[in-house]
């Protein structure tokens, strides 16, 4: 957690830290020595201006200058440059804070300074954040104007006092004294604790302890502050005094404006600029942010865990990397001397090729180790401080944190992707020697790496290929035992007629449904498998069978929205008294396909429509009326059929209630024909249709159907009616 609790500029424990507009903090004092003065001239600034804007140019700081005591107004009113300010004179070289931050020196201001020359305007003020390097103005309260972070401010000095008392507890372990004397410093390479005298000499700077690194006592987990059960802290009503309104020093924080996302008290809502905000109970948020960051936390605290488990598992991989390694070598070795006359000279180099295999291994996981275990230290660091900072009561103060944690800790765990905790390298060493070949080719004797062989032939499960309709569904999976890798598939199908086949699919799944096929069509499918080195083989060929005839339903998700579907999507009705158009959910292109329609309901001689119809028929009007549609529409007398809104062949026989229409699209002979009752209603409805069609349906409030599919194509139907012109 002490990462946590540093300045990104001094390096050091935060002092006096304010928050940033970015949410980021720094010391007060370092927010001093990193501001930026810099004078705005333009037309406008006359002779008169150069005292006048002097004074305005300092007075950005100077509320924080005499708040902060120490630097004086001096302190705050300096300039800083940056190395691509070409404006202010020479080049002044930048400094290096201990955590890496660069940050520039202090200038003193020149002699006459405070007279400001002729042209000039009035200074900005202004602060970069050293972390995300965004700027912000500074007003004319100067750094005053950002809030204190006394939650951070709180937990360390709860820190320190925890580390202070650790740091005394911790005895020396090498003293010959009783008790022994306290600790001085930690060796992080022996792990032993020495005080003073013990270190010089048990551990001296020199010989072989010159590179050992020599750390301040660590941290006890129990102690007060320490991390362990925070019972050194103190909540917001333990004592501590309840913050106050920076606008209005007699007023407290009741309430948390959303749009400024910061607390805010009575009087600033009656007079300030949060007046007409989104404002909320300061209690509530406090509650409804800290669920959010424990939330958070949860999912870093999973993440960890699995680090965790990850870390084991690859020193479990280093060891096994070297059992293995020295396994190969042997046989290698086993494998030489069976040759020794004519392998000599190549012995050497195929060891030097499997210990570089090795060595390259080991690189790859020990890099990934270290890795890993920074950014587990940077999340545990993260949970650690959220931890503290969940700990505190103070919800004025939590809420001007939260939103940054929340986002951090969300950031945290996204840093974990897919593929992040597994290993980059296996512990197997595909490396073959064959020994097989005649002395003369001995010279050229070289390992086989198997993993660039292409994948083996896929194994297709039978007992998951299935069709449905005009569906089919195929599964397969790599055999046992196989190593090579596989980077995706591509499954092939014919056209269910004995043609070509043609990719259908191709992907890392190992399954796939194809849809929108032929019905009663037999079809071909194979596999194969494919990787940096080349496709592998096919598998061998599956067949699969459509169904003879169609079932389906009425489709809810492309009928009108007026359109009532119940029993199984199979009976439809309508809440307008318009017509409306509800569609199946199956599409024909090859075959002959029957269904037929019950009217269960028949009020008032309304006038449904039945027939086919393309994906993008209009659905607001009768079946028929555009070019999308092939229908009839009948009464309770008579019926017609009608095409882009041209109704032909009236003939006479209507529905009533129990009535049954069938509909039989032959795409054989590209014709369409209807049925009422189990006759032939008129001649052939139409002819010479071609493309895919979906079974429709239109009809208004006075009519309920329901449809009946998986029907034989009728064999003899009655002599049709002479149509009455």
């Amino acid at each position: 957690m002490e990462e946590e609790l540093k300045c990104p500029v001094c390096g050091s424990l935060f002092r006096e830290p304010i928050i940033l507009p970015c949410s980021h903090n720094v010391c007060l004092p370092c927010a001093r020595t990193i501001a930026v003065q810099t004078p705005e001239t333009g037309p406008g600034a006359g002779p008169g201006a150069g005292p006048g804007a002097a004074a305005g140019s300092a007075a950005c700081l100077d509320s924080e200058s005499a708040a902060g005591g120490g630097g004086g107004d001096h302190a705050d009113k300096l300039s800083l440059h940056s190395e691509t300010d070409s404006g202010y004179g020479s080049y002044t070289p930048s400094l290096k804070s201990p955590n890496g931050v660069r940050v520039l020196p202090l200038v003193p201001a020149p002699p006459g300074a405070a007279a400001a020359p002729r042209g000039a305007g009035p200074a900005s003020s202004s602060l970069t954040c050293p972390q995300c390097h965004r700027s912000a103005s500074l007003d004319q309260r100067g750094l005053r104007g950002f809030q204190r972070n006394r939650l951070l401010e709180a937990i360390v000095q709860r820190y320190q006092q925890g580390r202070a008392a650790a740091a005394a507890a911790a005895k020396c372990q090498l003293c010959d004294r009783s008790p022994p004397e306290p600790a001085a410093v930690l060796c992080e390479q022996c792990e032993v604790l020495y005080c003073a005298a013990c270190q010089l000499r048990c551990h001296p700077a020199r010989g072989p302890f010159a590179k050992h690194r020599l750390a301040p006592p660590p941290a006890h987990p129990g102690a007060p502050g320490g991390g362990g059960d925070g019972s050194g802290g103190k909540g917001a009503g333990g004592g501590r005094k309840l913050p106050t309104c920076a606008e209005h020093d007699l007023e407290n924080y009741s309430m948390y404006c959303v749009s400024c996302r910061s607390p805010v008290c009575y009087q600033c809502l009656e007079e300030g600029k949060h007046n007409k905000h989104d404002v909320k109970a300061l209690g509530a948020m406090w509650k409804q942010h800290k669920a959010q960051l424990s939330q958070a936390l949860n999912g870093v605290s999973d993440k960890a865990k699995e680090a965790k488990e990850f870390l084991v598992q690859l020193k479990n991989l280093l060891q096994q990397i070297q059992e293995n390694g020295l396994d190969y070598e042997a046989c290698l070795v086993a494998q030489c001397d069976a040759l020794v006359d004519a392998l000599t000279r190549q012995k050497a180099k195929l060891l030097t090729k499997v210990t570089k295999e090795r060595e390259h291994k080991l690189k790859v996981v020990w890099d990934q180790i270290n890795h890993c275990t920074l950014k587990l230290r940077q999340s545990t660091g993260l949970m650690e401080y959220c931890l503290e900072v969940i700990k505190e009561n103070d919800p004025s103060g939590f809420l001007q944190i939260s939103d940054a944690l929340i986002k951090r800790v969300q950031v945290s765990q996204e840093q974990w992707v897919k593929g992040a905790l597994e290993p980059k390298v296996s512990a197997e060493f595909d490396l073959t020697l064959d020994s097989e070949p005649l002395l003369q080719s001995i010279h050229q004797l070289d390992f086989i790496q198997m993993k660039c062989r292409v994948p083996p032939v896929p194994l297709l499960q039978l007992e998951k290929c299935c069709t449905r309709n005009n569906s089919v569904t195929l599964a397969w999976r790599m055999p046992p035992l196989s190593h090579n890798p596989v980077e995706g598939y591509i499954l092939e199908l014919d056209d269910g007629d004995g043609g070509q086949f043609r990719e259908v699919y191709v992907g890392k799944e190992t399954l796939c449904t194809i849809d929108g096929l032929h019905f009663n069509s037999t079809y071909n499918a194979r596999v194969k498998a494919f990787n940096s080195s080349g496709v592998g083989p096919y598998s061998k060929t599956v067949i699969l069978q459509t169904s003879d005839v169609a079932w389906f339903t009425f489709d809810p998700s492309s009928a009108h929205r007026d359109i009532v579907l119940s029993n199984d999507n199979q009976t439809a009705t309508c809440n307008s008294y318009d017509d409306r158009v509800v569609l199946g959910t199956a599409a024909f292109s090859k075959g002959v396909h029957y269904w037929e329609l019950h009217v269960d309901r028949y009020d008032n001689h309304p006038d449904p429509a039945f027939g086919i119809a393309r994906i993008n028929v209009v659905k607001d009007m009768m079946l028929g009326k555009d070019d999308k549609a092939w229908a009839m529409y009948v009464d309770n007398n008579r019926s017609w059929f009608m095409h882009c809104n041209s109704h032909t062949n009236r003939t006479e026989g209507g529905v009533s209630k129990g009535a049954t229409v069938g509909v039989l699209l032959d795409l054989n002979k590209h014709n369409l024909t209807f049925y009422i009752n189990g006759q032939q209603q008129g001649p052939p409805a139409f002819e010479n249709i071609e493309g895919v069609f979906m079974p429709a349906l239109s009809l208004n409030r006075n009519v309920q159907v329901t449809l009946h599919t998986g029907l034989e194509v009728p064999q003899s139907v009655k002599q049709p009616k002479l149509p009455n012109n």
